[in-house]
């Protein structure tokens, strides 16, 4: 497979009219696609940070009592 028959290249009059076509394009894919971008978007952001996604957690306090 060549480079040119990976990519379609498309000439938009503004850029309303390609965010109207990217939104169709998204809302014609189904959910587990769109929710698999976002997880690639997100892990993408945390490499930009260098940042491990499972070290992102709520930190606890642990006090112990004695009775």
């Amino acid at each position: 497979m060549t480079l040119k028959t990976q990519f379609t290249i498309r000439r938009f009059e503004s850029l309303e009219a390609m965010k109207a076509e990217e939104y169709r394009y998204w809302q014609s894919q189904p959910d587990y696609a769109r929710l698999q971008a976002v997880t690639d978007m997100a892990r993408a952001a945390f490499a930009l940070e260098d940042q491990e996604i499972s070290g992102r957690r709520l930190q606890r306090t642990l006090s112990r009592i004695r009775r």
